[in-house]
């Protein structure tokens, strides 16, 4: 998924900086820096819903009401990076990362200290804000270490902290809320913070080849009707591994009444099905077009039936949610390898909205399942919000986009590689 997502924005930026190799110090180590960025956003932001329960009773809240927070960091990724994205356009990506670290330690210490739910939904929203632009400028700098024809694979490596936030950082930070409190988990989330600056800090290459492009260029993604469109199509699709991620913990101690030491397993066990999918996923991408979209939402609203019928076992559950986790990340890379496709000339603006979409859909599952349980639908009635939501989205990709073609990359003119032009048609390659 993550070399495949952003292999049209990695190329314009090996475009942009010309043929020519980069000579950097410490490449891997650059690399495992922005991984280890990735690796604490992500614990920060998953980890959030393995204690939703936790702070909601810490705070006298329902957990629909306690929901609000988890949407908030969906609503930061979606408003607050591409507004950062483009107050920063001009910025050197070395400057903005650390400046995007800085603000992410800002919003999970607050996180920390927040007395009421108000303060926490205002917390998450800042700290969500650093999500997709810390991912956009991560690629940029990711395509630029690796050097021309290997920034897809550098930004799928910088991506795998975030996989692994999923697996393991995710069910840790659990682990620490149930043991510790829920606001030891974002401490905990501040320490790793700390560590990715540090990294940061020592590692991020000086230099001007790292300076941001004008917003005029950003902008014109924004200029493109497919693009929007895969964005719709992504956010409502993908809604339904939120409309159950989020939820787990109910799933667990509500449906299947379970101990809660049980939570950390399930997510866990999501977290390994979504690497699954994530791995074979970017392969379907690369060699057959939409299959992976439409066999991926078709897998994921056959287990969600499974899981609302059924889910009360937690023998059942459990293979259920690792199918959840790995067909839906078997759609997502070829949901990011159309939108990359359909305007690669805005690399920084285009990775946060990648990262948009996909917390659009965080808002939308989290508010769908809320919905259902304010109801008193029972624990597992957020599934069938999921399943609403996902069949919207592939209905809508198949009705509208699924035979166009994604709009031609920039080449560079002759005699001026710096400068690229809308009109080259980059190959797409796997591995």
């Amino acid at each position: 998924m993550l070399e495949q997502a952003y292999h049209g924005q990695c190329a314009a930026e090996e475009t942009r900086h010309g043929p020519a190799k980069p000579s950097i110090r410490y490449p891997k180590l650059t690399l495992f820096a922005l991984a280890l960025g990735t690796f604490a956003i992500g614990t920060g932001e998953f980890g959030s819903n393995g204690i939703i329960q936790l702070f909601a009773t810490d705070l006298d809240v329902s957990i629909p009401v306690a929901t609000y927070a988890i949407t908030a960091y969906a609503f930061g990724v979606v408003l607050g990076s591409p507004a950062i994205i483009l107050l920063a356009a001009r910025a050197n990506r070395r400057t903005l990362l650390l400046g995007l670290v800085l603000l992410f330690l800002v919003g999970n210490g607050l996180s920390a200290l927040a007395p009421n739910i108000a303060l926490l939904v205002v917390c998450r929203f800042i700290a969500g804000s650093v999500q997709g632009a810390f991912f956009g400028a991560g690629a940029v700098v990711a395509a630029y270490v690796y050097g021309p024809g290997r920034g897809g694979k550098a930004f799928a490596t910088v991506m795998g902290g975030l996989t692994i936030a999923t697996i393991a950082g995710s069910p840790l930070g659990t682990f620490i809320g149930q043991h510790a409190g829920w606001r030891a988990m974002y401490w905990a989330v501040v320490a790793v913070g700390l560590l990715a600056g540090a990294a940061l800090v020592a590692w991020l290459p000086r230099t001007d080849a790292l300076r941001g492009s004008s917003i005029a260029n950003e902008l014109s993604a924004l200029r493109r009707g497919n693009v929007w469109l895969m964005v719709t199509v992504a956010a409502l699709g993908i809604s339904s591994i939120f409309a159950v991620y989020t939820f787990i913990g109910p799933f667990v101690t509500d449906a299947a009444r379970r101990d809660a030491s049980l939570i950390p397993l399930a997510l866990a066990v999501f977290g390994l099905g979504m690497a699954v999918g994530n791995h074979l996923g970017g392969r379907v991408a690369d060699r057959h077009g939409n299959r992976g979209l439409v066999w991926g939402y078709g897998g994921v609203l056959v287990l969600l039936v499974l899981i609302g019928v059924a889910g009360s076992n937690l023998a059942t559950l459990l293979p259920c949610l690792f199918g959840v986790g790995a067909t839906m990340m078997y759609a997502i890379p070829t949901i990011q390898v159309r939108l990359t496709g359909f305007a690669p000339d805005a690399p920084t603006l285009l990775g946060a909205l990648n990262l948009a979409a996909l917390n659009l859909a965080n808002s939308l599952g989290a508010i769908g399942g809320a919905v259902t349980l304010d109801a008193g639908w029972g624990a597992l009635s957020t599934v069938w919000a999921g399943f609403v939501l996902t069949a919207a989205g592939l209905l809508l990709y198949v009705v509208t986009i699924a035979r166009r073609t994604p709009a031609p990359a920039p080449r560079t003119l002759p005699g001026n590689s710096a400068r690229p032009h809308p009109r080259q048609k980059i190959r797409s390659t796997s591995g």
